[in-house]
């Protein structure tokens, strides 16, 4: 083995490391960028927010302006609580495009992990208006440097070690010597013990600086976000789930699990989808019943082993997903649905793909407008009818928790889950603190949505719209709940992403 193999392995690993940057992670699983329709008084706007992959890191935001004309606007990230959120820093314009003068675009930097939202300052024929969307921004992972990139740096590397080693033995060897003078035998043999020992220097060098590095990133890896975990048990069919706080450390703050507030009346969405087929789906609600504590009796469910996701917010304005899974036995006794809750039984995934157009089980039949081509990381207004038994537009819809629908987009292999509402991926408690409304839980806004829908003269549309953008490819399937009369319909289809 050559004397300098061990001190270039060093170096390279060393160069490599300094290139490591997290990710940023999202509450939803798999999915960090944020969709968001807007009405900001006679303005109308699309909101695509992509969130950066490192943190401080850059974000980009697009919006398609409707409604009355938009001549410019402004963006500017801030905290959604605490005395930073008085304070915003000077806002940035966006541009607006050439081609099409109400698309605009921009960039804003994330300079810290957190519950974060982005403001809209937005000036046009209609005057001024302000609005936020929250985003919630979280480190996740790291990133590799690319192999190019690294072989260079590797070789450069390489060459300044050794020339380094090759200033020294000329130092030694030829520094006090006379013009055209030839070093002596001892003269060679302290270079060559010199280029050894610095050699060894070196790499002793590079091993420390390899050693404090692992200590940074290990330290840094605190950051590193994951969900709160969820210790989860079933007993008969009472389902408890034991959400942990996380204390935290050092480098990041804690979450707590004594601050959650009301999101569309309820402190926790659980959605119970089986596994592998994906062909029984349950929206359901845990009441808490102690700090972190949520219990709730289990509907009569089919056997089998499913995931769980279950939706919270916290009193900043962080949205989470916690995921959990468990086995419900056969024959396991239950009870019926709770005044919220809704199910499902779509067709098994390995029978094929579902179409466009699903039959309910009372005779309604839900269709989806898919667009002829979609692709990854794209924004869409994915747009759903609701009709009844004669294939006439439903005229009984009633609002579902406040809202005209709900959506959870899932991606087969349990990578990607979405639950979205036809505002948008927010959260809707977030959405509320960012635009500075009571969110305590006593002024829960889907309650005030379903008080004014309710009150309404004209009947709720049969048609909801979801704003959202496919991650990455691959298989999904896409629940649609609607409600109407008394009846919560469960809507499945399926799309695979290429």
């Amino acid at each position: 083995m050559s004397p300098l193999s061990s001190p270039v392995r060093l170096l390279l690993l060393s160069i490599l490391c300094l290139f490591a940057a997290p990710h940023l992670a999202h509450a939803h699983v798999g999915s960090k960028d944020v969709f968001e329709q807007i009405n900001a008084g006679p303005y109308k706007l699309f909101v695509t927010i992509r969130m950066p992959t490192v943190i401080p890191g850059v974000a980009s935001v697009e919006v398609r302006s409707s409604g009355a004309t938009v001549r410019n606007i402004h963006i500017t990230p801030l905290p959604i609580t605490g005395e930073a959120s008085k304070h915003p820093p000077t806002s940035d314009p966006m541009t607006s495009s050439t081609a099409d003068p109400a698309f605009f675009t921009g960039s804003i930097w994330m300079m810290a992990s957190g519950s974060w939202q982005v403001r809209f300052e937005i000036a046009g024929d209609a005057g001024d208006q302000i609005t936020s969307v929250p985003v919630p921004a979280v480190a996740i992972s790291t990133l590799k440097m690319q192999h190019g990139l690294g072989l260079t740096l590797g070789i450069l590397g390489l060459f300044l070690v050794v020339s380094m080693a090759g200033i020294v033995a000329a130092a030694v060897r030829d520094a006090r010597l006379e013009p055209g003078a030839s070093p002596s035998p001892s003269r060679r043999r302290k270079a060559i013990l010199a280029t050894v020992g610095s050699l060894a220097f070196m790499a002793l060098l590079i091993w420390g600086g390899a050693i404090w590095w692992n200590v940074e990133a290990a330290t840094y890896s605190l950051n590193v976000y994951h969900p709160m975990s969820v210790e989860t048990t079933l007993s008969g069919n009472l389902l408890n789930l034991k959400v942990v706080a996380d204390e935290g450390g050092k480098e990041r703050s804690s979450r707590s699990n004594r601050d959650l507030l009301l999101d569309h009346g309820h402190l926790m969405h659980l959605y119970a989808i089986r596994e592998p087929e994906m062909d029984e789906v349950f929206h359901l609600h845990p009441e808490l019943t102690a700090p972190g504590d949520f219990r709730i009796a289990l509907p009569s469910m089919p056997a089998g082993d499913y995931k769980l996701y279950g939706d919270i917010v916290h009193a900043n304005g962080f949205p989470e997903t916690l995921v959990s899974a468990i086995t419900v036995p056969l024959n396991m006794p239950g009870g019926p649905l709770g005044p919220d809750d809704a199910n499902g039984s779509p067709t098994p995934l390995s029978r094929g793909e579902l179409g466009n157009s699903y039959k309910l089980p009372d005779g309604y039949v839900m269709v989806w407008d898919c667009p002829s081509t979609i692709s990854a990381s794209t924004a869409y207004a994915f747009r759903f009818h609701l009709l009844d038994a004669n294939g006439r537009p439903a005229p009984d819809v009633q609002p579902y928790m406040g809202m005209a629908g709900h959506a959870a987009f899932v991606k087969t292999d349990g990578t990607v889950f979405a639950h979205t509402h036809p505002e948008g991926s927010a959260a809707m408690a977030a959405l509320m603190l960012a635009n500075g409304r009571d969110a305590s839980g006593h002024g829960d806004m889907s309650m005030d949505m379903s008080t004014d829908m309710s009150t309404h003269n004209e009947p709720l549309s049969n048609i909801v719209v979801f704003p959202y953008g496919f991650p990455s490819l691959g298989r999904y399937r896409i629940f649609i709940q609607m409600k109407h009369g008394a009846t919560i319909e469960t809507g499945a289809f399926d799309v695979i992403v290429p």
